[in-house]
């Protein structure tokens, strides 16, 4: 008797049956067809082909976007990687920028402020006219009636200077503030303004009390600048004044000085004038730097230069100067107070 195998080779599903044609046949299929194919329909090639043809312009932007920002963070990275830059080498480039562009100091900017509006004021006369009539009449001869022939006379001669001085321009319409010592007396008074320009003025007002006068220019040049005016409600004994004017004649000239007082006393050397509520200062002045503005290092006017003080009778400058607030001068031609 025969004992069966332990394994079967058969590939036979029931022991003993013989394969049909039609198994075999479906089998031999199977072991002939081959599996999918890269680059066929319904690949995963295919798939992924089709998917870069409908979305390729969004990759590309994509791209561009990640190399943008890897750019942006390397020159970051690198900047973050410079050295500080030191004392010596911040001391250096400021050094070579004043070189090339030197800075203006505060008084020459006070002084190109307010040198527009500043003007030469000269105080006419005939030659041996003291500025009264009775002078004239006094110089006729009655008995010859040669008043008309001594008025002849003293126009031949021409006018002649009675007084100089310094006059600020305070409104652009020609409207300029001097002292009231400048032009006493005369019987014409002519301004100089910066450009050249030359005119006759007129006295519109005065204020004997602060020794002011308020002229008016005939002629006044197109681009005419009115100072700018400051209050001495915060002006302090230290702070650094500038005086402007024409001291014996000479000018435009500039001094610097400070604030050496406030609301001092100054009593003319004659007696005749008692001024108070005055600003001491002590940048130079001298006669013709009367009626001038005195301004601070911006350019803006703060008093008018008025008198100086010297024990002896020589007029010249001895360290204290007088000025007239600004306030005392704008009520002079009925500005409000600051």
């Amino acid at each position: 008797m025969k004992k069966a195998p332990l394994y079967s080779r058969s590939r036979a599903s029931t022991r003993g049956a013989d394969p049909s044609p039609d198994a075999n046949a479906a089998a031999a299929t199977a072991v002939r067809t081959p599996g999918p194919v890269s680059g066929t329909p319904g690949s995963r090639g295919t798939r992924f082909t089709a998917l870069l043809a409908r979305h390729e312009r969004r990759l590309w932007a994509g791209a561009m976007a990640v190399l943008l920002v890897a750019g942006v963070s390397s020159a970051l990275l690198h900047e973050r990687a410079k050295p500080a830059l030191t004392m010596a080498q911040i001391d250096a480039a400021m050094r070579k920028s004043i070189e090339e562009t030197p800075l203006q100091s505060p008084a020459a900017r006070a002084y190109e402020a307010i040198l527009p509006s500043v003007v030469r004021v000269v105080g006419l006369m005939t030659e041996g006219d003291d500025g009264s009539d009775a002078a004239a009449d006094a110089r006729a001869d009655p008995k010859t009636n040669a008043r008309a022939d001594a008025k002849g006379a003293a126009k031949e001669r021409g006018p002649v200077e009675r007084g100089i001085g310094t006059g600020v321009v305070i409104i652009d319409n020609g409207t300029i503030l001097t002292n009231l010592h400048v032009i006493a007396g005369a019987k014409r008074v002519r301004v100089t303004f910066m450009d050249g320009t030359e005119s006759d003025a007129i006295v519109m007002s005065t204020q004997p009390e602060n020794d002011l006068a308020v002229l008016r220019a005939k002629t006044i040049p197109d681009d005419l600048e009115a100072a700018t005016l400051r209050s001495t409600a915060d002006l302090a004994p230290g702070d650094r004044v500038m005086a402007v004017g024409f001291p014996f004649g000479i000018g435009p000239s500039a001094s610097e000085g400070i604030v050496s007082g406030l609301k001092r006393e100054f009593r003319s050397p004659e007696g005749r004038q008692n001024m108070k509520n005055l600003i001491q200062f002590d940048a130079a002045a001298n006669p013709g730097n009367s009626g001038g503005p005195l301004v601070t290092m911006e350019g803006e006017v703060v008093g008018i230069v008025t008198a100086i003080l010297n024990p002896s009778q020589q007029r010249t400058f001895i360290g204290i100067g007088f000025a007239v607030p600004i306030e005392n001068a704008a009520s002079a031609i009925g500005m409000p107070p600051f």
